[in-house]
């Protein structure tokens, strides 16, 4: 395992990490959750996600419970939580209960460390940006949050750029912490944000990524190509509708076809190619993993020696398949 700065901070996660969306406290079982924390701590994952609203707070309570029982040092892990939703979702929550006001945002620090079993959090990400809040308010009380001890960074999760600099300006204007990290979907078929989008931020404030989907819900293993539509899957979890509309297109099942060709002269799945391919990012802090099973945990660790067969000209022929000219200058 290889570990790399968040931003320009001087914390280093493992450059692959464990999350746990729906999959913690709903897609699996405990036993199989726990058996994904500790094959990963043993294979030097150091980051492990969690939110408020995953599984409506049972994710981060399985997750607490492991931690508890593996007793592993507290310094030698990181572990997140992320405040927006509330627990209930936004439709079901009370106007107290969601949200990046002050109130919600200390309550949901607060609940997090206690179904996770911690002290503190090492990451607090605000989920996604809120238009009824002051952004001042946000910014204020996640800096209290860091001065009392309750979280050591603070980030943002699916923000524009133009939302994390204004959170920046308020940090400066009033001498307060600013957000360290963005935590937004990343793949081949996912660029622009990561690519474009957020370019000038990293020369300037910095920004860490802690990216998820680098599977692309599953659409980069190869499996929706086939004949029948694969059960099971996480596409195929009542609510995400809207996820598989965003993946599963005539064209990103054409572009997969083309790059499973290449993964297959380098010997290599295509789930190790896709996250060896976000590993070749030096933007990228971490590639979140979402693992079902043990089996596709060590597969995709795979990715870590796996990216060094990713050469220049590789990743130019992998930029042909997808039908596009490299968007951003290369990795």
């Amino acid at each position: 395992m290889e570990y790399r700065r968040l931003g320009k901070s001087g914390l280093q996660l493992s450059e692959l990490s464990l999350g746990s969306w729906l999959t913690f406290g709903k897609q699996i079982g405990n036993n199989i959750a726990e058996d994904l924390m500790k094959l990963a701590y043993d294979n030097g994952v150091n980051f492990f996600d969690n939110a408020e609203i995953y599984s409506r707070g049972e994710s981060e309570k399985v997750m607490g419970k492991i931690l508890k029982k593996m007793k592993w040092d507290r310094d030698s892990y990181t572990v997140s939580s992320k405040v927006f939703f509330g627990i209930r979702g936004l439709v079901d929550s009370k106007p107290t209960q969601k949200g990046l006001h002050r109130k919600h945002v200390v309550e949901a620090c607060e609940q997090a460390m206690k179904r996770l079993n911690v002290d503190y959090l090492d990451l607090f990400f605000c989920h996604r940006p809120d238009k009824e809040t002051p952004i001042e308010e946000t910014v204020w009380t996640m800096h209290n949050l860091i001065t009392q001890g309750k979280i050591l960074y603070w980030g943002t999760s699916e923000w524009s750029a133009q939302e994390i600099m204004e959170a920046h300006m308020v940090a400066r204007q009033y001498n307060l912490i600013g957000p360290t990290m963005e935590q937004p979907q990343y793949n081949m078929l996912h660029r622009d944000k990561v690519e474009v989008e957020f370019s000038q931020i990293y020369k300037t404030v910095g920004l860490g990524t802690t990216i998820w989907s680098p599977l692309a819900s599953g659409v980069l293993t190869g499996k929706y190509n086939k004949a029948k539509m694969p059960k099971n899957t996480r596409l195929g979890m009542e609510g995400l509708e809207w996820l598989k509309d965003k993946n599963v297109t005539k064209d990103n099942l054409k572009k997969v076809e083309q790059v499973e060709q290449i993964a297959g002269d380098l010997g290599l799945s295509m789930p190790v190619l896709a996250v060896a391919w976000c590993l070749k990012n030096p933007n990228v802090s971490t590639v979140m993993l979402g693992a079902s099973k043990t089996a596709q945990l060590k597969e995709n660790f795979k990715a870590i020696a796996a990216k060094e067969k990713l050469t220049p000209d590789v990743m130019e022929a992998i930029e042909k398949a997808l039908g596009n000219k490299p968007i951003a200058p290369a990795f």
